[in-house]
């Protein structure tokens, strides 16, 4: 019995063929640098949404990989570490008041006084893509991480993933849905979350439609039967 081939990739959106987002893929001029740090192991996952938001934020990076030497050798140049802010995986400690969307935390998860000052001058940020252990192993394994400024985000929207898959936590998004809501905030234009979902909006659309069937080989002796087992998934 003969596997079905691997589908063929689109080389922008690095999805499948039958999954390429890049018709609603609006580019935006963001001011604030997004750098995106990917677990190898979520590279091959056609919910990832990191190489949308590349596509998406015109300044922005992806790096695939479990480690490198510092933020320095990442971006090419000479970097402050203090202007770079990366979202925090730790506890957040409530204050006494409401809890901000976006706020600057100390090594303990408590929020920093002068946390919108420290927002505000942030050049870049850092957002970890992969499941939570795997995030958590990217932060390990990175100590230079602990040079950069930590952020929560506390946003008031259900991530869109929940119409593919059950998320583990309520407040869990997506890595283009924290940069995008990050980004929006930080860069004070709330446009700029609706517009940066819309390429996902469409990946989990067509994530619900079902796949094209292959194309019969003209050896096929099985009739119009074969294939049927491509058909009708969500992957």
């Amino acid at each position: 019995m003969h596997s079905a081939p691997a589908p063929d990739l689109c080389p922008n959106c690095l999805k499948p063929d039958h999954l390429c987002i890049c018709e609603a893929v609006q580019p935006i001029d963001n001011g604030v640098f997004l750098l995106i740090l990917q677990h190898p192991q979520e590279k091959r996952e056609n919910l990832g949404t990191a190489q949308i938001a590349h596509l998406q934020f015109a300044n922005s990076m992806v790096k695939v990989g479990l480690s490198w030497p510092g933020l320095k050798r990442i971006l090419g140049r000479e970097v402050d570490p203090k202007r770079w802010g990366v979202l925090y995986l730790g506890p957040v400690k409530e204050g006494g008041g409401p809890r901000p969307e976006v706020a600057a935390v100390d090594r303990d998860g408590v929020p920093l006084r002068d946390s919108a000052q420290i927002l505000d001058d942030l050049e870049g940020v850092i957002v970890l893509d992969g499941t939570w252990s795997q995030a958590k192993t990217l932060w390990w394994r990175n100590a230079w991480l602990l040079k950069c400024r930590r952020i929560v985000l506390n946003p008031q929207f259900r991530s869109l993933y929940g119409q593919a898959r059950k998320e583990p936590r309520r407040d869990s998004v997506s890595t283009l849905e924290a940069g995008a809501f990050l980004l929006s905030r930080l860069e004070s234009d709330k446009t700029i979350l609706d517009t940066a979902l819309k390429p996902f909006s469409l990946l989990l659309k067509k994530l619900r439609q079902p796949r094209p069937r292959p194309v019969p080989t003209g050896d096929s002796t099985g009739g119009e039967g074969d294939g049927e087992e491509a058909g009708g998934g969500e992957g």
